[in-house]
């Protein structure tokens, strides 16, 4: 299987988009770049291989339903898709099938993706540049909180805990420090 590093990020979305326009040869591109990241997400919420093969089948079916639904300008490919594997592995959780060491489902909601990292599947050339210069301009708190859970994929609470600040707190810390980036990254569009 191919490392999603071997594909760029253009590759990817133009495999999705071809995908979305009833291309089958795009979906065997896809899964060769993607299935190996995609079932590491599913195998760590739900701590059985079999499960994950399961849930990861289910990425696909639903990828090949959803790919027209795909915007390269909202969201990178590796990201779309990795939102799926992580519903697709919750449904798994709340069907009540999975049993043995699977993770809560409250706790996979907030399960961290640490391989790779955010920072080297999200961002490239010029968006590095002004993403970095937009997280600059935020305070203190929220620049370090939203750089710790975005680049190293901690959880609030993990954020929270390291801070000594209540859960809540940490939570509107991010909150407003994403909604200040995203002002900050709709200026520069």
């Amino acid at each position: 299987m191919a490392d999603t590093n071997a594909v760029t990020r253009a590759e990817l979305s133009a495999a999705i988009l071809r995908l979305g326009e009833g291309d089958q040869a795009a979906l065997d591109q896809i899964y060769r770049a993607t299935s190996a990241k995609l079932f590491g997400i599913c195998l760590r919420i739900l701590n059985d291989p079999k499960e994950a093969e399961d849930a990861l089948q289910d990425v696909y079916v639903s990828l090949w339903k959803r790919a027209d639904r795909f915007d390269p300008e909202r969201a990178s490919p590796i990201s779309w898709l990795a939102t799926f594997a992580r519903n697709r592995a919750i449904d798994h959780l709340r069907t009540g099938k999975v049993r043995r060491g699977a993770v809560p489902v409250d706790e996979a909601m907030e399960l961290a993706d640490d391989a790779p990292l955010a920072e080297a599947m999200l961002i490239d050339g010029e968006r590095s540049e002004r993403i970095h210069h937009c997280i600059e301009t935020l305070q203190g708190n929220q620049r370090e909180n939203i750089r710790t859970a975005f680049f190293e994929g901690r959880t609030y609470a993990e954020l929270a805990e390291r801070a000594d600040v209540p859960l809540g707190t940490m939570k509107s810390w991010i909150r407003r420090g994403l909604q200040n980036l995203r002002a900050c990254l709709e200026g520069a569009s």
